[in-house]
C-alpha cells in the first residue's frame, strides 16, 4: 500500500485517559533519510518504493499523519537502579498508530508531558545504535522491537555537546512495560490496572482471554518469557545496561537500546553503562535482575492475583532460565543432547575464557570449525595450557556425538554468529555519519540481517576486538 492508503488504529486509546496523553510530534528541521528497512515495511504492508519518497521522510519526521492517526505518549513509572520513580512515561517517544499487530513510535519526535527536564529529542549516534541493534537482535533470534526507518537532520541537540538530531521509527507488538503496571498499582488505580491487564492479554496473550484466573496465569507467562529472554541474552553475550523496570517489556521483548554492548572478551562482571557504578546491571547479574524486576511486577499485580500463587510461580523462574540457558549452550557447543556433566564442562569453559580474556563471539565461531586441530583456538588466548585442558575435556565429550565433524560444524554455524555488532563497529559507523558518510551504517545493516553468513567483504569485523577498543563503557545518552 501507499502511505496515503494506510489507515492506522489506536487500540491503546481505548484505555482510561490516565494511561496516556495525546500529543503531536514536533518535526526536525531539514530532515533526510539515512536508511529504511524493507523487511519491516512488508510487515506493515507498505510498498517498498514508498521508502524512497519525500512523503516517507515527512512521515518519519512526524510531519505527515496517516489516516486514523491520533498520536499519544504513554504514561508509566519504574524502578531505576532499584529506586522507585512514581512517574516516567514516554519522554521522547510518540505513538503514531497501529498497523495489524505492530505499534509504531517515533523516538526523538519532541516534547511530551513526560519529558521532565529533557528535550524530547534523540541524537544521531544513539539513533544509529538503536536502529542497527534492534535489527541485529531480531536476526539472532532474540525477541525485540524493530525499526522501519532512521532519519537525520540539521537540527542541533545538546547532550554532552551539540549534536545532530535524529528520529527512529520503531515498531513493536507491545510497548507496555513492567513500569506501566507499577504506575497504576502505586496510585491504587485498580480500575485502570485491570483495564491494562485486559489490554495486555488481548494484545500479547490472547490465548488467556477465557481463563478464569487469567491475571495469575498472565503473570506466569511474563515470568516464563522473561526467563527465556535473559537466557538468550546471556548465551549470545549481550549486556543491556539499563534493566530498569520501565525498560522491561510485558511481552518479553528487548526494548530501549541505550548503552548496551555485546561482549568483546568474555567477562562475567562486565559493565557497559558507566552510570552503573555498582554493577547492578552487569552482564553476569542480568538473570538476577530479571527476577528482581519480576518481583516488582508481582507487587503491582497484588490486587489482581493471589500473592502466594504468584510467589510460587516466581520461584520457578530460576529453573526456566537455567534449563533454557543450558539448552542454548548445548547447541553452541555442538552437543547432540545435554548431559548432567555438561554443566561442569561449561563452567570450565567460561572460567577458562574469563582467565584468558578470550573473545566470546570469535571463540564459539572458531569452535564451530574445530576438527581436532587446535591452532586457531589456541591463537585466541595468550596462554595455551588452559585451552588445551578444556579441549581435552571437550574431545572426550564429543566422542558421545554420533554426527560427523561436517554435520556438527554446519549446525554450530547456525547458532554461533560470525558477526555481532560490537561497540567499536558501531562507533566507526557513527564517526563516519558525522561527516555525512552513511556507507558503514548500510554495511552493518547487511551484517545485522545475516549475522551467521561469511561476508568475506566484512572479514575485518569478524575477529577479536583490538585491545584499545575492548569492553568500553557508554552513557545512557548512547
Amino acid at each position: 500500500m501507499k502511505l496515503d492508503e494506510i489507515r492506522v488504529t489506536n487500540p491503546y486509546l481505548a484505555l482510561p485517559e490516565l494511561c496516556y496523553t495525546r500529543v503531536k510530534p514536533t518535526p526536525l528541521a531539514k530532515p533526510y533519510l539515512i536508511h529504511a528497512n524493507a523487511e519491516v515495511a512488508r510487515l506493515l504492508c507498505l510498498d517498498e518504493e514508498e521508502l524512497e519518497s519525500e512523503r516517507f521522510v515527512d512521515f518519519v519526521n512526524g510531519a505527515l499523519e496517516l489516516g486514523g492517526g491520533d498520536p499519544f505518549a504513554m504514561c508509566y513509572a519504574g524502578h531505576q537502579f532499584g529506586f522507585y520513580v512514581p512517574r516516567l512515561g514516554d519522554g521522547r517517544a510518540i505513538n503514531i498508530g497501529t498497523v495489524g499487530k505492530y505499534h509504531m513510535q517515533l523516538k526523538g519526535a519532541g516534547l511530551t508531558r513526560y519529558s521532565r527536564d529533557g528535550d524530547g529529542r534523540a541524537v544521531l549516534r544513539s539513533s544509529i545504535r538503536e536502529y542497527l541493534m534492534s535489527e541485529a537482535m531480531h536476526h539472532l533470534g532474540i525477541p525485540t522491537t524493530r525499526a522501519l526507518a532512521l532519519i537525520g537532520s540539521q537540527q542541533q541537540v545538546i547532550r554532552e555537546q551539540w549534536e545532530k538530531g535524529a528520529i527512529v521509527l520503531r515498531v513493536s507488538p507491545s510497548w507496555v512495560r513492567f513500569g506501566t503496571f507499577e504506575y497504576f498499582a502505586h496510585h491504587k488505580k485498580h480500575f485502570e490496572l485491570e483495564a491494562l491487564a485486559e489490554y495486555v492479554i488481548a494484545e500479547s496473550y490472547p490465548h488467556l482471554a477465557d481463563k478464569e484466573d487469567r491475571y495469575r496465569v498472565l503473570f506466569g507467562e511474563v515470568v516464563h518469557r522473561t526467563a527465556l529472554l535473559m537466557a538468550k541474552w546471556q548465551a549470545v553475550g549481550f549486556n543491556h545496561g539499563v534493566m530498569n523496570t520501565d525498560n522491561m517489556s510485558i511481552a518479553g521483548l528487548t526494548i530501549d537500546y541505550g548503552p548496551y554492548a555485546f561482549l568483546d572478551d568474555y567477562d562475567f562482571n562486565y559493565i557497559c553503562n558507566h552510570t552503573d557504578r555498582n554493577g547492578r546491571y552487569s552482564f553476569g547479574n542480568q538473570p538476577n535482575i530479571g527476577a528482581w524486576n519480576l518481583r516488582a511486577l508481582m507487587h503491582a499485580f497484588e490486587s489482581l492475583a493471589s500473592s502466594q500463587r504468584m510467589e510460587e510461580i516466581l520461584d520457578g523462574y530460576g529453573k526456566i532460565y537455567t534449563d533454557h540457558y543450558l539448552e542454548l549452550m548445548t547447541l553452541k557447543l555442538g552437543l547432540e543432547s545435554f548431559e548432567a556433566e555438561d554443566t561442569e564442562l561449561l563452567r570450565h569453559l567460561l572460567g577458562m575464557m574469563q582467565g584468558l580474556g578470550v573473545d566470546y563471539t570469535s571463540f564459539f565461531r572458531t569452535l564451530s570449525e574445530y576438527d581436532g586441530s587446535r591452532e586457531a583456538l589456541l591463537a585466541l588466548g595468550l596462554y595455551h595450557k588452559p585451552m588445551h585442558d578444556w579441549l581435552d575435556s571437550y574431545d572426550r565429550r564429543l566422542e558421545r556425538n554420533s554426527s560427523s565433524h561436517r554435520e556438527r560444524s554446519a549446525k554450530m554455524k547456525q547458532v554461533n554468529p560470525k558477526y555481532v555488532l560490537k561497540n567499536y563497529m558501531l562507533q566507526e559507523a557513527i564517526d563516519a555519519s558525522q561527516i555525512g558518510d552513511f556507507s558503514l551504517v548500510k554495511a552493518l545493516f547487511v551484517i545485522a540481517q545475516k549475522p551467521f553468513d561469511e561476508h568475506p567483504q566484512f572479514q575485518r569485523w569478524a575477529g577479536a576486538t583490538a585491545d584499545i577498543l575492548k569492553n568500553k563503557k557508554l552513557s545512557c545518552s548512547s
